[in-house]
This record gives C-alpha cells, structure tokens and sequence, in this order.
C-alpha cells in the first residue's frame, strides 16, 4: 500500500469517526456523568468491540480473496452501492436535533437495556419475581467492569459496522500484494482516528457539542463525509468495470 493511498484512508476514517454515532455519543455522555478516568474503561470496550468486529470483516475479506476472487468484486459492487446509499442520507441530514439529546437518549437506551438484562438473569437465577428498578438504582455509578462491559456491548450491537467495513477497506486493499502488512497498516488508521475522537468526545465534548449545535455546522460535517462515502463508491465502481472489461 502506497502511503498516498493510506493518507487517503486516513482522512476519510478521520472525517467519518469525528461524526456522532453511538460510540461518540455514549462517550460524549459517560464523559459527563462519569468523568475522564472512569470513561477510559468505557473507551477500552469500545475499542475492543469495534476490533472484533473489524477482524471479522478482514478475515472474511480475506477469505473471499483467496478462495472466491470472482465473489470479491460483487462485495465491491454491493459495497459501492451501500456507501452510496449512505452517502445520500450523511447529505440529507441536517443535523437539527440537540447531541446533547441525542447523548441522553443512547445513555438512558443503554442503562435500560443493561437493567433489564441484570433483571433478566437475577430472575433466571433466583427463580423470583422481576425487579421494579428505581429512579435512584439507574443512577448508581456503574463499576469500571460495567463500564468496559457497556462500551464493547455498544460496539458489538452495531451489526452495521461489519456492512460498513466490508463496504469501506476493499477501496484500500491491493489483493495482488501480501495482505497481513496491509491489514495491520489499516487497522492502526482506524484506531488512531476513532480513538482521538473517542478522547475528544469525552474530554470536550460539551464544548464540541455546542460548536457542532450553531448554525448549520454539523449538517456541513454530515455532507462532507457523504461526499466522501459517494467518492469511494465511485472509485469501488471504476474497479469492478475495470475488471470486468479487462
């Protein structure tokens, strides 16, 4: 892989990771109610729920190249048109409502599903009765195994990030050259971009909430990376016909 090639990987991964999705959001608002030192642990699991995840994808990629070349430019073709699909709707979205809300919202979405799972198997267990949780019992401060626990559930629920990935790294991959080195390059990009974001989020997030909330500035943001989404579709598009007229 050219480092041109990766340089252009890595400003898309950047643009894209800084737009608020449900990792920024939950730690935009762990950040807030927990603080940087306990949001690490949120952070952690994220992390490693987005890497399993990602590994997923690479293996499966992976195999597809060496056993089903031919099925390798369909999974371009499809990619293309998802990133296309979702090129459309980053510059259809105006970006009106509140992230502060939105933060809200997917840390009380969290905090319920987390409750209603204890509740779940505390009566599986205990053969009792199903708990009324109180106002008071969701505002406990979780432990920092909950917290980590929380951030890879969070990754892991976001079955669309695999149709993503499968969609985005082809763009990226030259499948004539050994792949592991190019793999681990990728790898790295993406980490290093999601996790400043991740940091910014829950360091700043206030503030950056409220710059991204004046004006039309995260509409801009949203049209940006569709741009970019509709680019790389064009390009995973240039390669398929390519292939099939050569």
């Amino acid at each position: 892989m050219s480092w041109h090639l990766f340089t252009v990987f890595f400003v898309s991964t950047f643009f894209i990771s800084a737009t608020p999705g449900p990792n920024m959001l939950l730690a935009f608002q762990y950040g807030l109610n927990y603080g940087v030192k306990r949001t690490l642990w949120t952070l952690a699991g994220l992390s490693l729920g987005l890497f399993i995840l990602l590994l997923s994808t690479l293996l499966g990629l992976d195999v597809v190249s060496r056993q089903s070349p031919w099925l390798l430019d369909i999974i371009k073709a499809v990619g293309a048109l998802y990133l296309i699909y979702l090129g459309v709707v980053s510059w259809r979205d105006t970006g009106k409502t509140s992230l502060v809300d939105d933060a809200r919202a997917m840390d009380a979405e969290v905090t319920e599903d987390y409750y209603a799972t204890l509740n779940s198997s505390h009566v599986k267990q205990k053969n009792l009765k199903p708990r009324t949780l109180s106002s008071a019992a969701v505002k406990v401060v979780p432990s920092n195994l909950i917290l980590f626990r929380t951030g890879i559930w969070v990754s892991l629920s976001n079955p669309k990030a695999i149709l993503f990935f499968a969609a985005f790294f082809p763009k990226f991959i030259n499948f004539n050259a050994p792949l592991w080195p190019q793999y681990i390059l990728l790898t790295l990009g993406l980490f290093v971009s999601e996790t400043i974001w991740q940091i910014v989020y829950t360091v700043g997030g206030k503030q950056l909430a409220g710059w991204l909330d004046v004006g039309d500035r995260l509409a801009w943001l949203n049209r940006a990376c569709g741009v970019i989404f509709m680019l790389i579709a064009a390009a995973l598009l240039a390669e398929v016909i390519n292939t099939l007229l050569a």
